[in-house]
């Protein structure tokens, strides 16, 4: 798993059928201080995240585990949106 932010949305008429009736979120991957770290990843919302949140991203099989999905090509799910961080001490605000 990893934190992300949601930067944007897919639109996909024609896709694979288990994706069908998903939401797709272009997630930028983020350290423990919330920084991007560059990286990004289409993942599907199981939690309703909206742009500009930051969230948990879930991949490989353990994303496809998520509201009984075991059988779709599902890479990366979106399976929490974070409140707070808290390093060694430090807090901060998503």
């Amino acid at each position: 798993m990893y934190l992300g932010k949601v930067i944007g949305t897919v639109v996909s008429t024609s896709k694979d059928e288990s994706l069908i009736g998903t939401k797709l979120l272009i997630v930028a991957r983020l350290s423990e201080t919330l920084a991007p770290d560059g990286s990004t990843e289409i993942a599907v919302d199981w939690v309703g995240a909206g742009n500009g949140e930051v969230v948990i991203v879930s991949c490989g099989s353990g994303a496809r585990q998520t509201n009984g999905h075991e059988d779709t090509v599902i890479d990366a799910s979106i399976v929490g949106i974070v409140d707070t961080v808290e390093v060694h001490g430090q807090r901060g605000a998503a």
